[in-house]
């Protein structure tokens, strides 16, 4: 797949200042020679193919890294859009459960959930964040993103919390797709609403 997005250096930087500012080890990159990364590449794919977005890609080595970390680096990425002249989108890219199917099953389960442990936890997330109850999903979330084996983790729903304001955040979020199975994993397309005084 080629592809081709400009990015924005200024928030990068800010991002990255912020971060480390909360003690956050991380720093900025602007060397073209670093590719963007499939959790970037799918949402450009699909919103943003007349490359009116520039795009900042904030990836995690996630099996290693602390909740913690993520969640205040969600926060630096806060104070940076809120220093930035400009509008700022911001996506998280992952999914909910992420236990693929087995080879030998692979062609019968495209659709469908690898373990109905999954399917019913990922149901109750979904009801979770339909109804803004994020007190009750942070709590679950690290032991949900272990048990459900949550796409790295699940450390992109963390920044985004982080950034909303995590435990106290509770918004009901839209889903713009249902659940729905795919190899395997539960996916969802959602938009978390901005927290009145953002």
């Amino acid at each position: 797949m080629t592809y081709d997005y400009d990015g924005n250096p200024e928030l990068g930087q800010l991002i990255a200042k912020e971060a480390c500012a909360l003690g956050v080890r991380a720093q900025a990159h602007n060397i073209p020679s670093l590719k963007l990364e499939y959790g970037t590449l799918v949402p450009m794919r699909y919103m943003n193919s007349d490359k009116h977005f520039k795009v900042i890609s904030i990836s995690a080595f996630c099996t290693v890294h602390a909740f913690e970390d993520s969640r205040k680096l969600g926060q630096a990425i806060l104070k940076a859009i809120e220093q930035y002249d400009g509008t700022v989108a911001v996506f998280a890219s992952g999914s909910l459960s992420h236990r693929f199917i087995d080879d030998q099953r692979a062609e019968q389960g495209m659709n469908s959930y690898t373990r109905e442990f999954d399917h019913q936890m990922d149901e109750r997330v979904v009801k979770l964040w339909r109804e803004g109850q994020f007190k009750e999903f942070c709590e679950m979330l690290p032991e949900y993103a272990d048990y459900c084996y949550g796409e790295g983790n699940m450390h992109d729903t963390v920044m985004l919390l982080g950034m909303l304001g995590w435990d106290k955040y509770d918004g009901k979020v839209e889903f713009i797709t249902d659940l729905f199975a795919s190899s395997g994993t539960g996916q969802v397309n959602a938009v978390f609403p901005l927290p009145e005084q953002a």
